[in-house]
């Protein structure tokens, strides 16, 4: 068992392999700026990176805090209900492949509107898609943002809510700072080097704690079992078992899990920094194998913590839960696997905002700005120009949401931006690909019907109020116990939203007259499949 928190690692040490590893990126970043030159550079860094590449920098921006952090203190606490995390999130890429990966590198040019506003009227749906996309990466850039005040709060001792905040403001700021500079490539890159480190430090601690328990499985499991007192930790129900509303609960997760992935903007904008559809074909076979391997690290991690540290540690953490990989690394390897593991999930939050934060500005800049604003006459500097001022609001915007969303569960919090992006994006994206009779006012009812729905019934969800420990805490972002106005009884609103959003696209495409759409739906055919007509159009195969 590791001792009390405050005693976790030393922080001059902490605080200098973080200075080490940001000083090390930020040279990467000025490097790879100095070929920012043209739109196409700063957003889809100049289509210039390899398959192999490509698909290392998306396992880098889809294993996120949540992945890390989030994922490995669900299963120490909650065991096989916390794994499910890993098999959605993994099942869901499997879905991202097959549905809409190659189709929408294909088709578009550096955003997701790009695709959704092919065949239908441009300016309208270009407007929903990018508020769209902005909902979902700020969803996304909140448990980020959670995630750093709670991992440097833990290695820095710093228990106050205040300097937590204050945590979370320099990340924003750095976060900035990044983005700015390198754009697209520079974000790549920084991409690339985290996935090396975390599937590397993740890959380490698994071969460590098998070590311990003789390269047992069943033994770690057995361990965390005999640590925490809970017998079913090893059995489904830890956590959605039990009543009707935790059983709905699941399913709900579920399908936001699974459906999600293939309408999260800043995963699909990947896909541009390929010059070809067979690059695009060979990024999605490296990323499927490396998500894949850590996802299964992430099952030993998780039963190694509840074994090796103990829940009662995990959740007295300034971290709280989230607080899990780091306190494993210390119980392991002592303040400098701590330090090293930090500084790791540390460049796995920088990395993701980092992505995050450029998906926003390009969706507003390129979208709302040059397409909807200025009618498509701008110039592309200036576009880039706005793109780069929007990464500032944006990120202002992460830190003051990061500050209230501040001790949730990443992995949770991640989860319901998975469900704004199945609800909002997911049917439009695929009615567009797919169906031939599907017009704008289907696409316009499905993205504001499905985003508005997961709005309101998160805000009235126990996420936002309501939601109490036994003691009466509160365990929602209002920390004022008192603060009760939830009436929808679900925590994730997949399971509503969800179907909503693809009954609204068919409602409103079989309600509308529009003509034409059906002879663009075979231009738009031809190029999603071979890629004729795209950008830097290559059909080989």
């Amino acid at each position: 068992m590791v001792a009390a928190s405050e005693d976790i690692g030393n922080p001059v040490v902490n605080i200098g392999i973080f200075l080490a590893f940001v000083a090390v990126t930020l040279v990467i970043v000025l490097r790879a700026s100095r070929t920012n030159k043209t739109a196409e550079d700063y957003y889809a860094g100049g289509r210039s990176f390899t398959g192999p590449q490509n698909g290392t920098a998306i396992a880098g921006d889809y294993l996120s805090a949540a992945s890390f952090l989030g994922i490995v203190g669900a299963i120490a606490i909650n065991g096989y209900d916390g794994f499910l995390y890993s098999i959605g999130f993994l099942v869901a890429w499997l879905v991202a492949l097959l549905l809409v990966a190659e189709l929408l590198r294909n088709t578009g040019k550096f955003t997701m509107a790009d695709v959704l506003s092919f065949r239908l009227k441009q300016r309208p749906v270009r407007m929903a898609a990018a508020l769209t996309t902005l909902a979902v990466v700020f969803f996304y850039l909140l448990a980020q943002m959670a995630g750093a005040g709670g991992l440097v709060a833990l290695l820095l001792g710093i228990d106050s809510r205040a300097g937590q905040g204050l945590v979370i403001a320099v990340v924003g700021a750095l976060m900035i700072v990044y983005v700015l500079i390198g754009g697209m490539k520079g974000t790549t890159w920084v991409q690339i080097i985290k996935a090396i480190l975390l599937i590397a430090g993740a890959g380490i601690m698994t071969v460590w704690v098998l070590a311990k328990f003789g390269f047992n499985l069943s033994d770690v499991i057995q361990g965390a079992i005999t640590t925490s007192g809970i017998p079913g930790l090893a059995e489904p129900g830890a956590q959605y078992g039990g009543s009707e509303t935790s059983k709905l609960n699941f399913l709900s997760l579920a399908l936001a899990l699974v459906l999600g992935t293939a309408g999260l903007p800043h995963v699909l904008m990947r896909f541009y920094t390929v010059p070809t559809a067979k690059e695009a074909r060979r990024s999605v076979v490296w990323a499927i194998w490396l998500i894949g391997i850590f996802y299964l690290f992430t099952l030993v991690l998780g039963y190694g913590a509840g074994a090796l540290v103990g829940a009662d540690t995990i959740n007295a953490a300034p971290g709280g839960v989230n607080s899990a990989a780091p306190l494993l690394a210390f119980a392991l390897g002592g303040e400098i696997l701590l330090g090293l593991i930090s500084a790791v999930a540390f460049a796995t939050i920088l990395a993701v905002v980092a992505g995050l934060t450029i998906t926003a500005a390009a969706s507003f800049a390129h979208d709302i700005y040059a397409s909807v604003i200025k009618k498509g006459e701008v110039n592309p500097d200036g576009e880039v120009k706005v793109a780069r001022m929007t990464v500032v609001v944006i990120g202002l915007l992460a830190i003051v949401g990061g500050i209230f969303a501040n001790g949730q569960n990443v992995a949770f919090l991640v989860a319901l931006a998975f469900a704004v992006a199945a609800s909002a994006n997911l049917p439009t994206i695929l009615f567009s690909l797919f169906w031939k009779r599907f017009n704008t006012r289907g696409a316009l009812w499905s993205m504001y019907g499905g985003l508005g729905s997961c709005l309101v019934l998160i805000a009235f969800s126990p996420v936002v109020s309501g939601k109490t420990d036994e003691a009466g805490n509160s365990l929602s972002m209002i920390r004022d116990a008192s603060i009760d106005f939830a009436w929808f009884p679900l925590e994730n609103p997949g399971i509503v939203t969800i179907p909503l959003g693809f009954l609204l696209g068919v409602v409103g495409t079989l309600t509308s007259r529009e003509k034409g759409v059906k002879a663009k739906f075979a231009e738009m055919e031809v190029r999603s499949l071979t890629g004729a007509g795209s950008e830097k159009a290559a059909t080989e195969h």
